[in-house]
């Protein structure tokens, strides 16, 4: 019942703060609402193979609040420590492994209850937990600098804060734990080698910010950033808790968070929508991406990421770079949005546990020595497979049996209802008008997963979200004829179109899907690219075969080539998803102008927004999808 409690107070919260801070960025176009991805009855039922968790050794947990921890800069923060506790609610005698949460979500409000499905789960298994408020956050002192480079070095001296032998209760061994903001300061914290960290359990975290989410093909994300400044900005401003015991700590960091809302997160998002530095990506960006040190981080991490995720993108890249390396390391991809998987949502159906369980399997290996756990039981990349409703392991996220197989644009086209052809054969010479139609992405499936997985919460039945149909109305279709065989694959999509307008600029707004009989649109994934921006880094781009499957776009000032009435390839790189398009069903790729609530183009991209682009198909113009292909033989 607490735990139920808890997860309605933290949607109301979010969405509360959606309404408040998201609302005034898309006032001409509001949020639609939007339902989870269903798992469908083929999917496997929960299970854990051959383990079995462990039951609790301790009946009761308690909980010290606002716990002073110095940094080496003289700031403090404020942590919050529940313990393992016997059944008259006094802590438990004895040092116990340790496993840190940094937040910015202040830890009263929000922090402890993201990221749990069964809270004190751990904790009654013989940890302690540790849940610290970020620098300019909560009741800790300092102003607010997302994942900036002292942030960074604050969950270094944090871990090692808590390893320390001066801390009664920890035996010096640690390990971090959290969804979200709370992943992506693990990844940094571990870059740094902090003394005492020996796992950590990031879910749905970023890897490369300004692609990920920031700016997705080169527009301003004006659905989730505005929330997620607001949400920080917000909590940020609750007077501590703190203030009560040390009034002087309490106010100080009370003021230091209102200065920071006024010097960062204000400023920062007008730059963008201004299209300054902002929105352009640069060091700024690159300091704040785990990517950029991913390759420092060698303790044992296991990553949960979301096929309708705010980092779709991101969290299957980290989970390479570690493998890459030999860092033990395991990626789980579900049908889950950002909300979903930061709680774990059905996680269980994946085949290794609830969440809590397949944590205290992580933990209890790393963290307790117990090789009982049966690690080698989880495959390293386990994945939903959308139309089929199935979990598939691979050895790897793109499985290394996958072909590059590109279905070409072929012929005319204009509106859903009157299609051209996706055809892995000769294409025809045709062109296809694609309208600027500001409302495009209104209520979409994409309209929930870029603001965070809110509207889910609001209004879970509104057919738009499960069928793509309308939505595709606004742009120009092509789609295969009927499929004989079924087609599979996972990975990340390239859609290469040959494009022109009169200025040169505007924005392509890719959707792949699935098309059933019925003419049900089940959109499976997406991708933008800003046509000025379609400037290749050809030593970051990804190949299959020798085909494009992953485009790298530098997307700074620099790399902006408008073509004024060219024809010019322009590379689309459509999120990483997995999918089995039944026989029967047809494979589409829809493409429009915008996407809204998601992205709207910064003041200086807004008049190649607003006029039409032009798609061409020939042999000259071999416009053309391509995906990683699984043959039959796999999986």
């Amino acid at each position: 019942m607490r735990h139920r409690v808890r997860r309605r107070i933290t949607a109301l919260l979010v969405s509360l703060a959606f309404a408040a801070t998201a609302a005034p960025a898309t006032a001409s176009a509001p949020a639609a609402a939007a339902t989870p991805t269903p798992v469908t009855a083929a999917a496997v039922e929960p299970q854990t193979g051959g383990w079995q968790p462990r039951p609790a050794t301790y009946p009761a947990t308690v909980a010290r609040t606002d716990l002073a921890i110095p940094m080496s800069d003289g700031t403090v923060l404020r942590g919050d420590l529940v313990l393992p506790a016997g059944e008259d609610g006094q802590a438990a005698t004895g040092r116990f492994p340790v496993l840190v949460t940094i937040t910015a979500y202040n830890k009263t409000v929000l922090g402890a209850a993201l990221g749990e499905d069964e809270p004190d789960y751990l904790v009654s298994r013989g940890y302690a937990s540790l849940t610290v408020d970020a620098r300019g956050t909560g009741s800790s002192e300092g102003t607010w600098d997302a994942f900036g480079e002292r942030e960074q070095l604050d969950g270094k001296e944090v871990v090692e804060w808590a390893a320390s032998r001066e801390r009664p209760w920890s035996n010096g061994r640690v390990g971090m734990r959290g969804p979200s903001y709370m992943g992506i300061n693990q990844l940094f914290t571990a870059a740094l080698e902090p003394k005492g960290l020996e796992a950590i359990f990031p879910q749905v975290p970023a890897g490369d910010v300004y692609r990920d989410v920031v700016a997705s093909g080169g527009q301003v994300d004006v659905g989730f950033i505005p929330l997620w400044m607001g949400l920080v900005t917000t909590t940020g401003v609750i007077p501590p808790a703190v203030t009560a015991t040390d009034p002087e700590s309490g106010l100080g960091a009370l003021l230091s968070h209102i200065y920071g809302a006024a010097t960062f997160t204000a400023p920062l998002l007008l730059d963008a929508l201004l299209g300054g530095d902002a929105a352009h990506d640069g060091q700024f960006y690159r300091t704040r991406s785990p990517l950029e040190v991913i390759d420092r981080v060698d303790v044992p991490t296991f990553l949960i990421a979301g096929q309708q995720d705010l980092f779709q993108r991101g969290t299957p890249l980290l989970f390479e770079a570690l493998q890459e390396r030999g860092v033990a390391s395991r990626l789980i991809v579900g049908p889950w949005n950002h909300l979903e998987g930061s709680q774990g949502t059905d996680l269980a159906q994946a085949g290794h546990g609830t969440l809590s369980e397949l944590q205290l399997r992580w933990f209890d290996r790393w963290l307790r020595d117990d090789r009982g756990t049966r690690l080698g039981e989880i495959a390293p990349v386990t994945y939903y497979e959308n139309g089929s409703g199935a979990w598939r392991t691979q050895r790897s996220w793109i499985d290394d049996r996958a072909r590059a197989r590109s279905y070409r644009l072929s012929g005319d086209a204009t509106t859903a209802l009157a299609p051209g052809l996706l055809t892995t054969g000769r294409a025809a010479p045709g062109t296809a008008q694609v309208p600027p139609v500001p409302v495009s992405g209104l209520c979409t499936r994409s309209a929930s997963q870029w603001t965070a997985g809110i509207p889910a919460l609001l209004a879970e039945d509104l057919p738009c979200f499960s069928d793509n149909a309308l939505n595709d109305l606004t742009g120009i279709v092509y789609e295969t004829r009927p499929l004989k065989r079924a087609v599979r694959f996972a990975g990340p999509v390239n859609a290469r179109l040959f494009t022109s307008s009169p200025i040169g600029g505007g924005m392509l707004s890719v959707s792949i899907s699935d098309v059933a009989p019925s003419g049900q649109v089940t959109r499976l994934s997406g991708g933008w690219q800003l046509v000025e921006q379609r400037r290749l880094d050809r030593s970051r781009t990804r190949y299959l075969d020798g085909e494009i499957l992953q485009p790298y776009h530098p997307f700074t000032r620099a790399s902006r080539a408008p073509a004024p009435g060219r024809v010019v390839p322009v590379d689309v790189e459509v999120f990483p998803t997995g999918a089995r398009i039944r026989p029967g069903h047809r494979l589409r790729i829809a493409v429009q102008a915008f996407d809204v609530p998601h992205l709207l183009p910064s003041l200086p991209d807004l008049p190649g927004s607003l006029t039409a682009l032009t798609l061409h198909t020939s042999d000259r113009f071999p416009s053309r999808v391509t995906i990683p292909w699984l043959p039959r033989r796999a999986g």
